[in-house]
């Protein structure tokens, strides 16, 4: 079964037999590799779907055929309820069919352009089926190659199915894609597979987040009017998610990390979708008025390290908030800290379009090299996972800038004066929660400008647990767990001039 698996077209005008046992009735769909057949195995009597393969242009037959013979059989055997099980391999004259499990259900694709964004609960669900399919067959050493919405089924009853394993695989091979093509479709192909990097099981996790978004928000992330503007934003472009938060966010954004090695686990994607299947998609705090759970993006690293002494930073980091805000922004700010650490619950503002995914920093995280420079508060470069920032990043405002720090929070010290030891490292996603609503409450303060704050984004850099669990060298030295709040601008063009309040 495939993504053109939704629309029954006509009946063939006679019955076609298929090595002597399958009958085909009907053609459920086709496209790049073949056509979809429904069939009857007149042996057992049992309803199947059959894909008939097509020889990709400028492949060897044989070669063609050996690799899908022994990929698909492969993937044959992969045991999962959320995999299209594969009946049987054949050859029919000069054709390979398919033959496989009939699933009559739409297709995620379908589903989602039917009926819109699909509620949080259900999208967590979806994914947590696919990504059972998925660690089996790496368990399996089986890369899929081309998850998307349109190779995913989903039944009315809710279960999930994930087809044309083995078949993305299959063709992938230096001696099949002789016209240099790309295999697997490319608004949902990996960073690292777009740069010309082989398929690894992580690629296969970041498809399934960018699946998981287009069920979440409606729309694909990365896709664009021509296949090389969809390339190039898988490449240069970070999404930021609109309709969700919480333990999904998480999830979807952790997922598709650009790099392999920032990206979170199998084993951590599981429990923060578990999580979100089991909450709803919104908390609803004292005085009985539903709120998000925290706004804007979420954090992409959900470091469980050891404690480290080693840290990626060079000079001094700015340690106070106070001096910074204005008003109201600096009270408000320290009641969420004493709230948040404290264990009480706090509520942030609704979904914030403004503010792009939260980022680590230090050992562990997504920007693991920081150096700053205390002389300037701006920046001639932009955060991005993997990137690293040096002291001879940070300009003059009155330079051209890309990015401008306007708030650092410290969410707790290291130490009070009298030695007492400080909070432990949250988790990730509780940090980013702080961090997300303490940098929103600044930015839509008049810390910045009114009449520039339309233009601009905002996002927050927050401590990995390694960075946090630095040993300082006195309780005063709070660095390591300082939050940071950067602003830019919306279509990522640089300035020469300051919107925020100067840093006294």
């Amino acid at each position: 079964m495939t993504d053109e698996q939704t629309a029954t077209t006509p009946a063939l005008s006679g019955p076609r037999m298929v090595a002597n046992r399958y009958r085909l009735s009907g053609e459920l769909g086709r496209g790049g590799m073949g056509v979809v057949w429904r069939a009857e195995d007149t042996v057992i009597g049992r309803p199947v779907a059959i894909k008939e393969l097509r020889l990709p242009e400028g492949a060897e037959d044989g070669v063609f055929q050996e690799r899908v013979l022994r990929e698909v059989r492969t993937g044959g055997r992969i045991n999962d309820p959320a995999v299209v099980t594969v009946f049987d391999v054949v050859a029919d004259g000069d054709t390979t069919y398919i033959v496989m499990e009939l699933v009559d259900a739409p297709t995620l694709s379908s589903l989602v352009r039917g009926t819109g964004p699909l509620p949080e609960p259900q999208v967590a669900s979806v994914g947590l089926q696919v990504l059972s399919a998925l660690r089996a067959a790496h368990d399996s050493g089986i890369v899929h190659r081309d998850v998307k919405p349109a190779n995913i089924m989903v039944g009315a009853n809710g279960r999930v199915k994930l087809t044309d394993f083995g078949i993305a695989q299959a063709i992938d091979d230096p001696r099949i894609t002789t016209s240099g093509m790309l295999v697997g479709s490319p608004a949902f192909m990996a960073p690292e597979r777009v740069g010309g990097h082989e398929a690894m099981p992580a690629s296969d996790l970041w498809s399934l987040g960018a699946a998981l978004y287009f069920a979440a928000e409606g729309s694909v992330p990365f896709e664009r009017a021509s296949t090389a503007a969809t390339l190039h934003a898988i490449m240069n472009e970070v999404p930021y998610l609109t309709r969700v938060q919480g333990p999904l966010a998480s999830a979807i954004m952790g997922l598709m990390a650009s790099n392999p090695e920032g990206r979170i686990t199998s084993e951590q994607a599981h429990q923060l979708l578990s999580l979100a299947a089991q909450q709803s998609a919104h908390l609803t705090p004292p005085g009985g008025q539903p709120t998000s759970q925290h706004a804007g993006g979420v954090p992409t690293m959900l470091a469980n390290q050891p404690a480290s002494r080693t840290t990626g930073t060079g000079t001094p980091r700015p340690r106070r908030t106070k001096a910074l805000l204005a008003g109201g922004a600096a009270v408000a700010v320290g009641a969420l800290v004493g709230g948040f650490f404290l264990g009480e619950p706090f509520w942030s503002p609704a979904v914030d379009e403004q503010m792009l995914p939260t980022l680590t920093y230090g050992n562990g995280g997504d920007v693991e090299r920081v150096e700053f420079n205390t002389s300037y508060r701006c920046l001639n470069t932009t955060l991005d996972r993997g990137r690293s920032l040096a002291e001879s990043n940070w300009v003059d405002c009155d330079q051209s800038h890309d990015l401008e720090l306007y708030a650092w929070p410290t969410p707790i010290g290291n130490e009070d004066d009298q030695g007492i030891p400080a909070a432990r490292y949250p988790s990730v996603e509780e940090l980013a929660a702080y961090a997300e609503t303490a940098c929103g409450l600044v930015f839509h303060s008049n810390v910045v400008q009114d009449q520039h704050r339309p233009a601009m984004t905002y996002r927050a850099l927050v401590p990995s647990q390694q960075q946090w669990n630095i040993e300082p060298d006195s309780y005063l030295d709070d660095a390591s767990r300082t939050v940071y709040c950067f602003l830019g601008t919306r279509d990522g063009s640089q300035r020469t001039e300051a919107v925020s309040q100067p840093v006294k």
